[in-house]
């Protein structure tokens, strides 16, 4: 095991290697969620085990943070407590995606440079993080949204099909 997380990390050298890496990395390496959060500070905690099932080099392990959001309704901050289960099987295709086990998600890696990783693991917490967080309470709470006189909603682009009318007319 290794007592530090490196930098880089070649996948199919780790497997062969049997290698497993546990710490934490600082959230301000996660720039693709960056804009979710409300606080910037903290850390993620990762292990994960480079190994081999069969032919196919995997990872696996878990990827765990302690996220604050920002709700996209009421703009206050949203606790988000993350725990994924990692199972990645490396492969050099997507003909080779294709053919892995329903278990594991596939880790593109041609064998080239060692790949960051923060990117690994960040390609990872994308996917945990909603596309629009927000509090169960504020989705319920929403105002409808403009009302005409007839108590039915407005049409919001209304107004353009009615300008786009007006330039059919002067053609």
């Amino acid at each position: 095991m290794l007592s530090y997380l490196p930098e880089f990390v070649d996948p199919l050298g780790f497997a062969d290697k049997r290698r497993r890496v546990v710490g934490e990395l600082p959230l301000a390496l996660f720039d693709r969620i960056e804009e979710f959060l409300f606080e910037r500070t903290g850390s993620i905690r990762v292990e994960l085990e480079f190994g081999k099932d069969g032919r196919w080099s995997v990872v696996t392990g878990w990827v765990e943070a302690d996220l604050v959001l920002q709700c996209q309704l009421c703009l206050d901050r949203l606790p988000w407590s993350v725990r994924l289960r990692v199972a990645l099987g490396v492969v050099a295709s997507l003909e080779e995606a294709d053919r892995l086990p329903a278990s594991c998600e596939p880790l593109l890696f041609d064998g080239g440079a060692p790949i960051r990783l923060s990117d690994l693991v960040q390609d990872e917490l994308v996917l945990a993080v909603p596309p629009i967080p927000q509090h169960a309470v504020c989705g319920d709470n929403a105002p409808p949204g403009p009302q005409a006189e007839n108590g039915k909603r407005e049409n919001p682009f209304a107004v353009l099909a009615q300008l786009k009318n007006n330039d059919s007319k002067f053609s």
